[in-house]
């Protein structure tokens, strides 16, 4: 199962399928939808948040589901599957990939017992660190998850600075590593998912750039307000008028 999981996903895109509770799709069955058409267009895999989304994906279709429970806990920055119960709920689901934040920051359960909690009631699961640098890769390496993913770069407090898409984190995983690489966040272009795969990345993430309406379209908006001032300033009157 492992082995035809990774062959499934190698070199390919995996789609995150989410909306958060403030958003326009966050509906049941919407998230399916999206998934579908996600999978008409050659996507090897679905990232998927909430044991709902999770448990209709995989209903509806034999995908590969990396999937995760975005739960903010007072007290706690760590919001991305925190608890060994979250990660439970979303396996029984049918998850074949549980995603955890990884970072360094405060969490209310440690990651080993996250880990072998995971580890002993779902052997034939897999694991995925979602990290934000290098370090939080070094410290997680110990405990061995089945991917390592650049998720967080740019999200935590200390990789604000970070490029992003932060190809370079990428690279330099995979090659001080040799647990697989899945490159993800703020990838906008098809050039950027190319240099990720060419710096080693074993698959490329991609989310709002294909599920979230309302960011693709202030992306665009934004590059039509730059422009707009970047144009001349024209003055109050027009030579239409003056020959008037």
């Amino acid at each position: 199962m492992v082995k035809d999981l990774l062959k499934r996903i190698e070199k390919g895109i995996i789609v995150s399928c989410q909306a958060l509770e403030d958003e326009p799709l966050h509906s049941p069955g919407i998230m399916v939808l999206m998934a579908k058409a996600a999978i008409m267009g050659g996507a090897s895999a679905i990232r998927a948040n909430g044991a709902r989304d999770v448990e209709d994906i995989r209903r509806a279709f034999d995908v590969p589901i990396i999937g995760l429970n975005k739960r903010v806990i007072q007290g706690y920055q760590v919001y991305i599957t925190p608890t060994s119960e979250d990660a439970t709920d979303i396996l029984k689901a049918g998850a074949d990939v549980i995603a955890l934040d990884c970072t360094l920051r405060d969490r209310p359960e440690p990651l080993e017992s996250i880990f072998s909690s995971i580890r002993r009631d779902f052997p034939d699961r897999l694991i995925m660190a979602d990290i934000s640098s290098f370090q939080e890769a070094v410290a997680i390496s110990e405990l061995r998850p089945d991917f390592i993913a650049t998720t967080l770069s740019g999200y935590t407090e200390d990789s604000l600075d970070k490029p992003k898409p932060d190809i370079e984190l990428v690279e330099l995983l995979s090659r001080e590593f040799d647990i697989p690489v899945i490159a993800e966040g703020n990838y906008w272009e098809p050039e950027q998912v190319l240099r990720a795969f060419e710096a080693g990345a074993f698959s490329v993430t991609l989310g709002s750039v294909i599920t979230r309406p309302q960011l693709i379209t202030r992306r665009f908006t934004q590059h039509i307000e730059d422009w707009k001032k970047s144009l001349p300033t024209r003055s109050t009157g027009s030579s239409m008028g003056a020959e008037r």
